[in-house]
């Protein structure tokens, strides 16, 4: 099997103010679709849609369950929209489990998939991690931001990039954050302690597809490590 890449694609990153980022998604393919030497399971995020139907259910009391489980379901449907724009070049079918991904990828270059089944406390980024330690490769996150920083790059401006963390330091640092579904975070701490205990090597880079491109080549790039 060629080399697989497991990538978390944030909802941010093509769903923009309500709106799908439709050009984003043409360089996105077109990018995919000329580095043939490679594999890709793409776990697509919510976004801010999930996040909307996730906190109203939240501001009603309604259980951790039910709210994870309408998240999973909005992940699901971005998956299948993602995977009908690449038309013949992804699989149509929508894994629920990490068999189904491996067994997709035997016969197709490009499986898009979401959240695979309720787990307490996960997020996409969890599954993508878990995804990336079943598949034994490293986990991309391609999210707004092209790395970790010191503080939110988008709010602040005196900020400093962190181009390597220790995944222990990382663990620690995320497992003092109490999880909330639908919650907004660089990545989960599911994610993080697979990180952690399966020494799943991650990549964090933004949006920016030649510098993404420049990565898949083995060149120069820029975004944070975590390993």
């Amino acid at each position: 099997m060629k080399k697989v890449v497991v990538m978390s694609l944030g909802g941010s990153t093509f769903i923009y103010r309500d709106k799908i980022d439709y050009n984003f998604l043409k360089k996105f393919k077109r990018l995919i679709t000329k580095i043939k030497d490679r594999k890709f399971v793409v776990v697509a995020g919510g976004g801010s849609t999930a996040r909307k139907y996730m906190d109203s259910l939240d501001n009603e009391k309604i259980n951790e369950r039910t709210i994870a489980l309408i998240g999973v379901g909005i992940t699901r449907l971005n998956a299948r929209f993602l995977a009908n724009f690449f038309g013949k070049l992804a699989s149509q079918s929508i894994p629920k489990s990490l068999g189904e991904v491996k067994n997709l990828l035997r016969k197709n270059r490009i499986v898009f998939t979401g959240g695979l089944r309720f787990e307490p406390h996960n997020t996409t980024d969890g599954t993508s991690a878990s995804i990336a330690n079943h598949l034994r490769t490293d986990f991309v996150n391609m999210t707004l931001v092209d790395g970790i920083y010191n503080k939110n790059p988008l709010k602040y401006k005196n900020v400093k990039f962190i181009p390597y963390l220790n995944a222990r330091e990382f663990y620690n640092k995320m497992r003092k954050i109490k999880y909330k579904p639908g919650q907004h975070l660089l990545l989960d701490q599911h994610a993080a302690s697979i990180i952690y205990h399966e020494k799943v090597k991650t990549i964090i880079i933004g949006k920016n597809l030649k510098n993404f491109e420049n990565y898949l080549r083995g060149k120069n790039f820029k975004g944070s490590i975590i390993s």
